[in-house]
């Protein structure tokens, strides 16, 4: 069965918007996965303009489910997750000034500074995910260095979904067929929602994991964060 992990940074961003502790991303959190999430996600930038590296060491206290750390394997990022070591480390291009992630690796270019970072990381026992676009080529490059997983990047899926769900999700299958081949875990993310998530695990049945924030926590406004997570956990089923 596919995991529903929650990324909390949008839970973050209304508390620094405003200053204090409200709302409570620990408390959040643990709610999250008393209502069935099977994991947490976080991404914390360099400007902790929404998840700070304090709330990450926090969070490793209490998560009791898979926690999962994204970000660019910058120095100050990898000295983070090596102190935290949580279930898994997903690296991520992102520039500093990223809004949100917008890629996924090169991993034919970097493919020593990957294998470099997931080295060290493998290290401390933490599971290695690379970001990838739904590429052959660059789940390719991501075995070759050295990931456990890849995290498919979903944007491009999400933006034609609506008009061909078909063609939407034809480089995905693809994609996702290889990391099997290469016995690489898959997980996804990225603009996955209520209305496309069923469709793309119907089609891609062995993702192990999908880690979805922005949508989730935009549909907790209207339908409360309890009743959120148990529809998305619903539209994990495939």
């Amino acid at each position: 069965m596919t995991k529903l992990s929650v990324n909390i940074n949008k839970i973050a961003v209304i508390r620094n918007s405003r200053g204090g502790n409200l709302p409570d991303v620990i408390e959040a959190a643990r709610r999250i996965e008393g209502f069935g999430a099977q994991g947490i996600t976080v991404h914390p930038r360099p400007d902790e303009r929404h998840i700070r590296y304090s709330d990450v060491r926090e969070l490793k206290r209490v998560v009791t489910t898979e926690f999962n750390i994204e970000g660019n394997p910058f120095d100050p990022f990898v000295e983070l997750v090596m102190e935290v070591v949580p279930t898994q480390v997903t690296l991520v291009p992102d520039a500093h000034d990223a809004i949100t992630s917008n890629a996924g690796w090169n991993t034919v270019k970097y493919r020593d500074y990957l294998r470099s970072r997931a080295d060290l990381f493998h290290s401390r026992g933490i599971r290695v995910s690379i970001f990838v676009n739904p590429d052959v080529e660059m789940v390719r490059g991501a075995a070759e260095c050295g990931a456990d997983r890849v995290e498919l990047y979903t944007e491009g899926y999400a933006s034609a979904y609506p008009s061909n769900p078909e063609a939407a999700v034809r480089d995905y299958v693809a994609a996702a067929e290889e990391a099997r081949r290469l016995g690489l875990g898959l997980n996804a993310g990225h603009d996955l929602n209520l209305d496309n998530l069923r469709y793309f695990i119907s089609r891609i049945p062995f993702t192990d994991e999908v880690s979805i924030g922005h949508a989730l926590i935009s549909d907790a406004l209207y339908y409360g964060l309890e009743r959120t997570v148990a529809m998305y956990l619903d539209r994990v089923k495939g």
